[in-house]
């Protein structure tokens, strides 16, 4: 007896979807132990609380307290010395408090509008990476091409993303015999998520992967899951936050929060999360308190973003449709702004590690 396709065919995202079905049922079947190994590892980027300007030392401390399973340098500034003693000391303390290390740094593409020069060129700074993350004891290290700024100059961020592949090329046989995978992060609208896959490929995937970043998704106009959805076979890292998204009479708004406080489908995210690079870990990153507009009702807006597809566009358009307007962020009268800002950030961040915990089961060490 024939059957139609209609019948018995599953689209990939319906297949995906009733797999992640079969798997929380299967969980309640599983020890505490055994369930806690299936949780998604918790995490945080020192980006998160910037304005304490902790070394780290400190930091870790702080992850130690917070019972995180992982934490993730994203810059250079944070160690007091480049000295192997040195930073072999704090990745032993790491490793004894059972936390995954990540290491990283800035943009490592000279012809960016961004780049600095304070590691010498960028193959001298991204040798330098590698050089701290494998004295650390890490096997990640997390950098950027640049920012949106790159996409509006003489050849587009194609020009950018060659110069980049040049440069992860030719620090290849340092990073592979060093046991390190170089992490390139989706960041601040430089790159598409499908333009970051590009890159990766090119440059070469046995040592170069992806930080899925899910707050700049929405500077190339994604919706942050479509992101993940691209990035996920390379994933080795991320910077983690949700956003608000609303419409504004140029374009849309947006404003990056804490977890649980934007309309990104965190539900879906961490499901899919879970099925596709469960060992990757959730680095929580919040920037919050201020919003970006996106005027793209406006004509000038385009050029830079023509390789943007239809489909990837009306998802971003979906979620501010469902937006809310947000106030930002301002310290309280008569208190001290820097010390304001410090507090609201490690609020932002915490609150964000309650949410991950109670509303997404996400973190394996108990809180």
């Amino acid at each position: 007896m024939k059957s139609s396709s209609m019948d018995f065919s599953l689209s990939r995202r319906a297949f995906t979807s009733s797999m992640i079905g079969l798997t929380s049922v299967s969980l309640k079947g599983l020890s505490k132990k055994d369930e806690k190994k299936k949780r998604l590892l918790l995490g945080f980027d020192n980006f998160s609380i910037r304005a304490l300007g902790w070394k780290a030392p400190r930091l870790v401390e702080y992850a130690t307290k917070n019972k995180v399973d992982a934490l993730l340098f994203s810059d250079l500034d944070v160690y007091e010395s480049f000295d192997h003693g040195y930073l072999r000391e704090i990745g032993q303390e790491v490793k004894k408090q059972k936390i995954i290390l990540h290491a990283g740094t800035g943009g490592i593409c000279q012809t960016s509008k961004s780049f600095k020069d304070k590691h010498g060129t960028a193959e001298e700074h991204l040798r330098l990476l590698i050089k701290v993350t494998k004295s650390l004891g890490s096997s990640v290290a997390r950098c950027y091409l640049g920012s949106s700024k790159d996409r509006k100059t003489e050849g587009g961020i194609r020009k950018h993303m060659d110069n980049t592949i040049k440069t992860l090329k030719k620090v290849r046989t340092q990073a592979m015999d060093a046991g390190v995978k170089i992490a390139v992060e989706n960041h601040a609208g430089d790159m598409h998520s499908r333009e970051l896959v590009q890159l990766i490929e090119q440059a070469g995937p046995e040592f170069v992967g992806a930080t899925i970043d899910t707050g700049n998704s929405t500077w190339t106009l994604e919706d942050p899951v479509e992101t993940f959805r691209n990035l996920a076979p390379y994933a080795v890292c991320s910077g983690i936050r949700d956003s608000m998204i609303w419409q504004s009479d140029k374009g849309a708004k947006v404003q990056w929060t804490a977890m649980g406080d934007g309309c990104v489908d965190l539900q879906t995210l961490f499901k899919e999360w879970s099925d596709a690079c469960p060992e990757t870990p959730v680095q929580i990153e919040t920037i919050s308190g201020f919003a970006k507009e996106f005027p793209y009702l406006e004509k000038d807006f385009w050029p830079p973003y023509s390789t943007i597809r239809p489909d990837d566009y009306s998802c971003f358009l979906a979620l501010a449709r469902k937006g809310k307007t947000l106030a930002p962020f301002s310290a309280p009268d008569g208190v001290d702004k820097k010390k304001a800002q410090q507090d609201y950030q490690l609020t932002e961040l915490e609150k964000s590690f309650v949410y991950c915990r109670e509303n997404l089961g996400i973190g394996r060490k108990s809180a």
